[in-house]
């Protein structure tokens, strides 16, 4: 069976048959419909977009809300190898805490798009898109990386660097191009719309607004652009910026999902890497829990997306929810598992949860740290978040997910996974952070981690992190199974607000987490008594 136009018109029954749910609407028309009258443009067409807003968009399309679909813009790979030769359909396959799996075909991208150098055409239609009276959004979901305007040592970007000085005549650099999209717009009218990041970081919208109006000013500044494009921009009655927060795990594609499509008799799945290092393919396996919050700023009006579970609200409550979930709620548990399993050798965050004592830690930290600081957003309440984090969507046996991938960047999370949680203890009037025990059991870990030696004395290699070169130095002081003096050598780190999020040693934790840190490194198995002599019911 071929994933395209043709294959599912002609061996319809053969799809059906063997358990694929088809879009139960005139495809023909809708794509028709959108070219003519575009609503909605989606900049990042990977994994999560097309197991999410995609098959959201499917659904209000299947039951008559929307009759027009969505236009994905991606790389040109993308587009190339996987978008145009299977028709702009994707295969979402739903993998389900019970075992099961839900296999989708998702048909609401109606037109595919790139804005890679070399492909004028692909970019001239979405100024068009963007002269559009009819446009009313464009989302993002590019990753916190595609906002930065500059590299990791600082300076500016070249290609940033050159646009800003070139104007928006022939943008190189990504957010250039966006912003130039955004001054077609302007120059179409001063037509209003909402620019919607949907990438996972904290105020992505003002992110956004802020990397556009940079553009945006300096282009004014030169006289490149009409007088008014700037505040065009700050306008919110005009183009809007809301915040949002996303939750959806979708892992690369996984060989095990690959072989049940196969056994099914679909042709050519096979995934693609990108010459970005991205994992591609044809189908997308995610799980079946998903959470979009969204603030309810739509200056050219928006269809009923509610109707497909996203959730409209205000900006406050927007911020609520997003600390709920990175600060107590699920980021925590996360990273404790991904500290914890690298050192224990578990290669799958599922695995840990059939671990009595890293399930017990995640709860500990999720229930008995984290919520009685949690401040309920109404929306989502809190205790079930959590409930179905810890008894669905780790324990998941179908997610594919590792603690290795999770522990990336572990230096740039502590801070907003757990920082936040030890601050509003200590601002608190009926808690103490002196009450906190696993948090610093967990930041214990993280320092037993950077020795790159697992529980049974083997060297193992450390995820990526910016900051290995600044603290495995320090860490590489201290050998298992001998004593040194921890406290002095471990302060440099355990006084760094920028990795903690305060001041170990300042709010009394240093203590405990040098403690914790001694008995993990006492020698072969000593992580695996530690946890369980400190982490009980």
């Amino acid at each position: 069976m071929l994933l395209n136009e043709q294959g599912l018109r002609e061996e319809k029954a053969k799809w059906e048959s063997a358990g694929y749910r088809l879009p139960q609407y005139d495809r023909a028309a809708m794509v028709e419909k959108t070219k003519e009258n575009p609503f909605w443009v989606h900049f990042g067409a990977g994994n999560i977009f097309r197991a999410f807003q995609a098959n959201v968009v499917q659904d209000l399309l299947n039951d008559k809300t929307l009759d027009r679909g969505l236009i994905a813009v991606g790389g040109h790979e993308a587009m190339e190898k996987l978008f145009i030769p299977h028709d702009n359909y994707s295969l979402l396959v739903t993998l389900n805490a019970d075992g099961t799996i839900q296999k989708t075909i998702v048909g609401s991208i109606a037109e595919s798009l790139t804005t890679d150098a070399g492909y004028e055409s692909s970019y001239e239609r979405l100024k068009e898109i963007f002269r559009k009276d009819s446009l009313q959004m464009a989302s993002f979901t590019i990753t916190e990386k595609g906002y930065s305007l500059v590299k990791a040592d600082g300076t500016m970007l070249p290609a940033v660097e050159k646009d800003l000085e070139a104007g928006p005549e022939n943008p190189e650099s990504y957010m250039g191009k966006v912003t130039a999209l955004l001054y077609e717009r302007y120059l179409a009218g001063e037509k209003p719309m909402a620019m919607v990041s949907m990438d996972n970081c904290s105020h992505n919208g003002t992110r956004l607004h802020d990397t556009v109006s940079v553009f945006a000013k300096r282009w004014t500044e030169n006289g490149q652009v009409k007088q008014g494009f700037a505040e065009y921009i700050d306008n919110p009655q005009k183009v809007s910026f809301p915040w949002t927060m996303i939750d959806k795990i979708t892992p690369r594609p996984d060989a095990s999902v690959e072989e049940i499509l196969n056994k099914d008799g679909i042709a050519d799945l096979k995934p693609i890497i990108t010459e970005k290092k991205t994992y591609i393919a044809p189908f997308v396996n995610a799980e079946k829990c998903q959470y979009l919050v969204v603030e309810d700023a739509f200056p050219n009006g928006r269809p009923q997306l509610e109707n497909g579970g996203i959730i409209f609200t205000d900006k406050e409550t927007v911020d609520k929810v997003e600390k709920m979930k990175v600060c107590t709620c699920l980021n925590p548990i996360h990273t404790a598992l991904a500290v914890f399993g690298c050192i224990l050798g578990y290669d799958l965050i599922s695995g840990e949860m059939k671990d009595d004592t890293l399930k017990k830690l995640a709860e500990g930290i999720g229930y008995k740290e984290g919520l009685p600081v949690v401040v309920n957003p109404g929306v989502l309440n809190p205790e079930e978040f959590i409930d179905t984090v810890l008894r669905e969507r780790l324990p998941n046996p179908f997610m594919p997910d590792s603690p290795q991938r999770i522990a990336t960047d572990t230096s740039q999370k502590l801070a907003v996974r757990f920082g936040e949680t030890i601050k509003a203890y200590a601002a608190s009037d009926t808690l103490e952070v002196s009450e906190l025990k696993l948090i610093p059991l967990v930041f214990a870990g993280w320092l037993r981690y950077l020795m790159a030696v697992d529980d049974q004395g083997n060297s193992f290699e450390l995820s990526p992190d910016p900051l290995l070169d600044s603290v495995c130095p320090v860490v590489s002081k201290i050998t298992l199974g001998e004593e040194t003096e921890v406290e002095k050598i471990l302060k440099p780190i355990l006084e760094d607000e920028k990795i903690f999020g305060v001041n170990l040693c300042e709010v009394g934790m240093a203590q405990s987490v040098c403690q914790y840190f001694k008995e993990m490194t006492k020698g072969p198995g000593a992580v695996r008594l530690t946890l369980e002599k400190y982490v009980t019911d």
